[in-house]
C-alpha cells in the first residue's frame, strides 16, 4: 500500500508473439524473459498483489514458478493481435476488484527495476496525479524527423521558425519506454488509456529503457546481460 491505497501489479503477457515467438517465456540471460519482471516487482515496497494476465497454460505455469499469481484465465478473444493494451488491463481490474491504483508492467521491459516501479507511484500518488509513465530520454530529436509526402517530399514533423541545425540546440525530447504505467482505478475506467492530458512523465535512464519487441533487441540484451554477468563474477 502507498498513504493507505491498494496497489495491483500486472503484467500482461500472451502466448501468440509475432516477433519473437513465445518471446514472453524465451529465456534471457538464464530465466524466462517474463521473469525479470516479475522478480522486480516483488521487491517493491507498495504492490499489495502481483497478477499476470495471459491465455497461456504454459506462460501460466512459469509465472507461477517464479511466485507470480495467475488467478484467472484471459479471455481467447483478448488476447488477439489487434486487442487492444488496455483492454486486458480493464478485464483485469473487474475480475480483481477493490484496488486504488494499478500498475501496468510490460515483460518486454527485463532491465526496470523495482526502484523504478516504486519511484513512479511515489510521482503519481504525491503530486496527486491521475497516471503516471516512464520515459526516457530520446536520441532522436523530434526537430529532425520527416514525413515524406508528395513523391518524397520531405516535411518536417515540428515546424519552426528557425531551423535547428546542431544536436545540442534542440530542446530536450521524450519518449515512452513502455516499462511503468501507473494509473488511479476509477479515473483509467473513465478514461481507458493510460495516456491522456492529466498524465505526467517518470523519467528512466536510457539504460534501464531497452524494450524487446525484435529478435535484434533480444540477441542485443542477451549479449549485453552476459557481458553484465561475467563482469560481475570477475569481481
Amino acid at each position: 500500500m502507498i498513504q493507505n491505497k491498494s496497489v495491483l501489479a500486472i503484467i500482461p503477457a500472451r502466448g501468440g508473439s509475432k516477433g519473437v515467438p513465445r518471446k514472453n517465456i524465451r529465456h534471457l540471460a538464464g530465466k524466462p524473459l517474463i521473469a525479470w519482471t516479475i522478480e522486480e516487482a516483488k521487491k517493491s515496497k507498495y504492490i499489495d498483489r502481483l497478477v499476470v494476465s495471459t491465455e497461456d497454460e504454459e506462460i501460466a505455469e512459469v509465472a507461477k514458478s517464479w511466485g507470480a499469481e495467475v488467478p484467472f484465465v484471459r479471455p481467447s478473444e483478448l488476447a488477439q493481435d489487434d486487442t487492444p493494451g488496455i483492454d486486458p488491463i480493464l478485464h483485469a481490474i473487474k475480475v480483481l476488484p477493490d484496488f486504488d491504483y494499478v500498475i501496468l508492467l510490460q515483460p518486454t521491459s527485463p532491465l526496470r527495476i523495482a526502484e523504478d516501479i516504486d519511484a513512479c507511484l511515489e510521482q503519481c500518488v504525491d503530486k496527486k496525479a491521475s497516471a503516471c509513465v516512464s520515459v526516457t530520454l530520446t536520441d532522436k530529436s523530434p526537430y529532425w524527423m520527416y514525413n515524406l509526402i508528395d513523391e518524397n517530399t520531405l516535411q518536417p514533423v515540428i515546424i519552426s521558425e528557425k531551423p535547428i541545425l546542431r544536436r545540442q540546440d534542440a530542446p530536450d525530447a521524450y519518449v515512452l519506454n513502455g516499462a511503468v504505467y501507473v494509473a488511479d482505478i476509477p479515473w483509467l475506467e473513465r478514461t481507458n488509456s493510460f495516456l491522456h492530458e492529466e498524465t505526467i512523465g517518470y523519467v528512466m535512464p536510457k539504460e534501464r529503457s531497452i524494450d524487446v519487441d525484435t529478435m535484434m533487441d533480444f540477441l542485443y540484451l542477451e549479449t549485453l546481460l552476459s557481458e553484465m554477468i561475467d563482469a560481475s563474477e570477475e569481481k
